[in-house]
């Protein structure tokens, strides 16, 4: 079996679960167990599905960088549950999810699978210095569509996409981001840059959707370009060279909030897959009322040997 390394966008994942998987069941201390559940199930239809060799769950030790917030103050803002002066804000979750949390780390830790953050960073910087960094194929798992930057046939690094749904998961290579954004995934950071994204709170150049965006990238490479071009007012209408030269202070900054960082110092983890212990995986289940999940997920990690 060829070595291949799978990479969790973890939150993702389990905020995708704990939506999508109805809380009847519960542990025994009476919280909810939809997301821990769900979040097994899905690692143990990825693992059959991509048969990865090694795997790391890639978490978010700070989920809004301040060094993010002080270049664009509205990113992410309205995800806030409440404001911290020494540490990460604190993330609106429901408390339902939240008390899952351990849980999820436990299961997590049973399976034999890392977790692995870095201070003052997302999951997302994690997932791309792992992915650079990686001497074998990768594959990422994340519903986050600024991941596909990293997307790059020559390095075997693909984006298992989660958008859709589990039951509709997309393999997304170079040509499949071409295909659904007109843009290669070298520019796609650039483009997220001029198009902006609501769900993270970047506003983008007025005025300018996909479909511009894309049609300005094809025309001159890269932002760089683009805003040559506008200085000139060479290759683009005046309406656009306008919407760019009036969104000049947020171009100078969002670049560096939207791409992702592949070069941080990687905490030193054991990514391969082996056969999970026996009595401790019993023991979780029983105490989390975690089921066939659980069982589905360690018979999918075994079998990768």
């Amino acid at each position: 079996m060829t070595d291949r390394l799978m990479l969790l966008d973890t939150a993702s994942l389990y905020f995708r679960a704990f939506y999508g998987v109805p809380d009847t069941v519960k542990a025994a201390d009476g919280r909810p167990v939809n997301a821990a559940r769900g979040l097994l199930d899905m690692i143990a239809k990825l693992v059959m599905t991509y048969e990865p060799t090694h795997l790391v769950a890639c978490w978010d030790d700070d989920w809004r960088p301040q060094w993010r917030v002080d270049l664009i103050p509205s990113y992410k803002a309205h995800r806030v549950a409440e404001l911290v002066e020494t540490a990460p804000d604190v993330e609106e979750v429901p408390d339902p999810l939240e008390a899952q949390i351990p849980v999820i780390r436990a299961a997590l830790d049973a399976l034999g699978i890392p977790v692995a953050g870095v201070p003052a960073n997302e999951a997302d910087d994690v997932i791309a210095s792992f992915a650079a960094q990686s001497a074998m194929p990768v594959d990422i798992v994340t519903g986050d569509r600024d991941l596909f930057q990293l997307v790059d046939d020559a390095h075997g690094i693909r984006v298992i996409y989660t958008g859709r749904g589990m039951s509709n998961l997309e393999v997304l290579d170079e040509a499949a981001v071409v295909e659904k954004y007109r843009v290669l995934p070298a520019q796609y950071a650039d483009y997220a840059v001029l198009r902006g994204d609501a769900s993270d709170g970047l506003p983008g150049v007025a005025g300018v959707g996909e479909k511009t965006a894309a049609t300005l990238l094809a025309a001159h490479g890269d932002l760089t370009g683009i805003l040559a071009a506008a200085e000139t007012g060479t290759g683009m209408t005046a309406g656009v060279r306008a919407k760019l030269l009036a969104a000049a202070d947020y171009l100078a900054v969002a670049p560096t909030v939207v791409e992702v960082v592949r070069t941080l110092d990687l905490p030193v983890v054991d990514t391969q897959l082996r056969t999970p212990d026996a009595a401790t995986v019993a023991s979780l289940g029983a105490e989390w009322n975690l089921g066939s999940s659980l069982d589905r997920a360690v018979s999918a990690i075994s079998a990768q040997h």
